[in-house]
């Protein structure tokens, strides 16, 4: 017997986050209400997945109902906010039991890490997309934003960069590498971690941040539009992986993807000199990577320095909705 909508809410999805005691009522009516923490100010975002465009059709479902929540979270940690309660809107072209067993798993075993309790969406019929949207709280005032960098601020990443963007073609065939290398950076492009601890660490430290979803290039030309100002990187510091550096040591020609490829939800930010030392620490702190690459500049543009002092070209861009070059 084929499950309804109804169905497919109540056996995959009902029970599959854990309960919060600020959620008055959450799935079986036509909205959700909630109780948000006395004097916190609310930070809400949303994403849409599409297959084909923002995974590999041949995705695992496990995978997919990962990343659906995990690039909302990155977005959380953006603004340096702590996560809480989230929804789903879930287009399906049929409802095959399997697939959303393994996808349910996949969006609960990571609102689990992080006690996101899902509190409501919708269930449609079409082709495969999938919307979240995740609702957080922090302090008044103390919202990481995209405004504030200042001529002289450090530019610094958290993790490593290019991994999600080689990783995607692996999964297209379009390039070969050992099974370790291979798994790592799939896993990377599937199963992003967002840097909750981190964007929470970082008020009252960092003077602009973004999550890195378009490339670095792109996002940190978001940072420096809102501060009218530009950057200049030392490509020598961008942090790599071990497998990164063996691809692109076979392929120069991929050593652009650390600039411009998408998919790594790490996070982008600038902080006063003044801060590096205390920045340095929350790498032990939180077993969190962190690597300054370079430093805001009064004159606009972004400008990648080679380790003997030459200009880097870089003929690529970020990854943008509406290019037919993408």
């Amino acid at each position: 017997m084929s499950l309804s909508e109804f169905d497919i809410i109540a056996r995959y999805f009902a029970q599959a986050t854990p309960g919060r005691e600020d959620v008055v009522l959450g799935i079986g009516d036509d909205a959700a209400v909630i109780e948000p923490p006395a004097g916190q100010q609310l930070v809400v975002a949303i994403d849409t997945l599409v297959a084909g465009v923002h995974f590999p059709l041949d995705t695992e479902p496990y995978d997919i109902g990962w990343k659906a929540l995990a690039v909302n979270l990155s977005d959380l940690a953006a603004m340096g906010a702590e996560p809480a309660w989230l929804t789903l809107a879930l287009t399906l072209e049929h409802n095959d039991e399997d697939w959303l067993a393994a996808f349910s798993r996949g969006l609960a075993d990571l609102a689990g890490q992080y006690g996101l309790q899902l509190v409501g969406g919708d269930t449609t019929r079409g082709p495969l997309t999938i919307t979240v949207q995740v609702a957080g709280y922090l302090p008044p005032g103390q919202a990481l934003t995209r405004q504030g960098a200042a001529p002289g601020d450090e530019i610094w990443v958290s993790g490593t960069l290019g991994d999600a963007a080689l990783g995607l073609r692996l999964m297209q065939g379009e390039l070969d590498a050992s099974s370790s290398a291979s798994e790592e950076l799939c896993r990377r492009l599937n199963r992003p971690q967002p840097r909750l601890a981190l964007g929470r660490a970082l008020r009252g430290m960092a003077s602009s941040c973004i999550d890195i979803s378009d490339g670095l290039l792109a996002d940190l030309g978001h940072l420096c539009a809102a501060a009218d100002c530009g950057a200049g990187l030392q490509y020598a510091d961008l942090p790599l992986s071990s497998a990164a550096r063996q691809l692109i040591a076979t392929d120069p020609g991929l050593g652009e993807l650390p600039l411009i490829g998408g998919d790594d939800y790490e996070l982008c930010f600038t902080a006063p000199a003044s801060q590096h030392a205390a920045i340095r620490s929350l790498v032990t702190q939180l077993d969190c990577p962190l690597t300054c690459i370079g430093q805001i500049e009064s004159e606009h543009g972004i400008r990648c320095q080679e380790q003997d002092g030459r200009t880097r070209n870089v003929s690529g861009h970020g990854y943008r909705h509406f290019n037919e070059s993408n």
